[in-house]
């Protein structure tokens, strides 16, 4: 596997990823209209956004960051990883890399916003827990880079 900027050879795999993804998670398979052009509502705009690529080039996962306007924080988004492949250090991967690209961006602080129920997001809150991540205010989740 490795860890890649953002292409637009894989955007109908990566599509099809976060559909399946969503779904065994017993959420709507629909995907947020920022995925159908990452160029334009990432890389354009100066923010970053990876992909995990096995070796038959499938695309194991993704994440994306955006930067908040007149701030030296981000926000993670679209943080994915096929259900099957979960607890590999697929996703440790990518949030190292997404953290370490915004330290050298000089962004100092990573955001996430959380789903509701905590229940239902418990894979997250514990992902985000274990790497460091600390809760800011309901639903929302900081670390200091």
């Amino acid at each position: 596997m490795k860890i890649i900027v953002y292409d637009d050879f894989y955007r109908d795999e990566m599509i099809s990823m976060v559909m399946a993804a969503r779904e065994a998670l017993g959420l709507d398979p629909s995907v947020r209209k920022d995925l159908c052009d990452v160029k334009a509502n990432y890389l354009d705009k100066g923010d970053l956004f990876w992909l995990c690529v096995g070796v038959e080039k499938e695309v194991l996962g993704c994440l994306g960051f955006s930067r908040e306007a007149g701030t030296r924080e981000a926000f993670l988004h679209r943080f994915y990883v096929k259900a099957e492949l979960k607890r590999r250090g697929i996703g440790s991967a990518l949030l190292k890399t997404a953290e370490d690209a915004m330290r050298f961006c000089g962004i100092d602080a990573a955001k996430v916003h959380l789903g509701h129920p905590p229940e239902v997001w418990y894979e997250s809150y514990a992902f985000y827990a274990k790497h460091g991540y600390t809760e800011y205010a309901p639903r929302y989740l900081i670390k200091r880079l």
